[in-house]
């Protein structure tokens, strides 16, 4: 296990130079409710006082009640502030567009629009406020490729990313974030019902293991490795003529 005082300290201290060698007033982040934005959350809060979320449902029902409930209690726990913008509308209007325009088949297409609608949000506030956008994934997600290209993937920085889900568990009991950020399924909340597990179909139990280890079963093995390779577009920057 990690010694989570001195990756405190060390994360903080990240943050705070960010923070004086961009200039800018704060940071903001996008606070779902769930644990990687609690812990980014937190660690922006300890580096910079104004440190802003941005609760952003977007249709689904869990983002207007468990979730905002989790953001919420993540705010008063640590004093950070919180702001909502409800993307519905948003969304909403963009679908009928694209319709309109032909797209007839949402079957990839539609749940990639809420994650970059918030990220639009997010980054429209930073721009306007001057402050830097944290991000919020964590390695496990990164190596199986579970974020949404310049959606949940686009920031400025993250504090977290190189921390397995299994870490970012310890480090939230460590901090004392609240119980039900902590309890609850990890999900995307993208869709009623919906959970990291289920979709992928591997436990995170699993998957951290082996890329804390390097051991797993063949079956689990074996979605690693698809997951790992058809996301690959995700890692790299974007291709441009005579670069390479």
């Amino acid at each position: 296990m990690r010694d989570y005082r001195i990756e405190t300290e060390n994360r903080v201290a990240f943050v705070r130079r960010l923070v004086a060698d961009a200039k800018v007033r704060g940071i903001i982040f996008n606070n779902s409710g769930g644990k990687d934005a609690a812990l980014t959350g937190i660690l922006c809060k300890m580096a910079c006082d104004d440190t802003v979320g941005l609760i952003l449902p977007c249709g689904v029902k869990r983002n207007y009640d468990i979730d905002k409930a989790d953001a919420l209690a993540l705010g008063a726990q640590y004093n950070i502030v919180q702001r909502e913008v409800d993307l519905l509308d948003v969304r909403d209007a963009l679908v009928g567009g694209l319709e309109q325009a032909g797209i007839t088949d949402w079957a990839d297409a539609n749940i990639s629009i809420a994650p970059r609608l918030r990220m639009t949000a997010v980054y429209a506030m930073a721009n306007a406020e001057n402050r830097l956008v944290a991000g919020t994934g964590n390695a496990s997600e990164g190596y199986m490729g579970y974020f949404t290209k310049w959606g949940d993937g686009a920031y400025d920085f993250n504090p977290i990313g190189d921390l397995t889900v299994t870490e970012v568990f310890e480090f939230l009991r460590y901090l004392g974030a609240p119980a039900s950020i902590i309890e609850k399924a990890p999900s995307a909340a993208l869709a009623e019902g919906q959970t990291d597990e289920g979709e992928m179909g591997i436990t995170y139990a699993a998957l951290d293991k082996f890329l804390l280890t390097g051991e797993a079963t063949p079956a689990d093995k074996a979605i690693i490795d698809r997951f790992h390779a058809n996301s690959a577009h995700k890692r790299r920057a974007p291709v441009v003529f005579g670069a390479t």
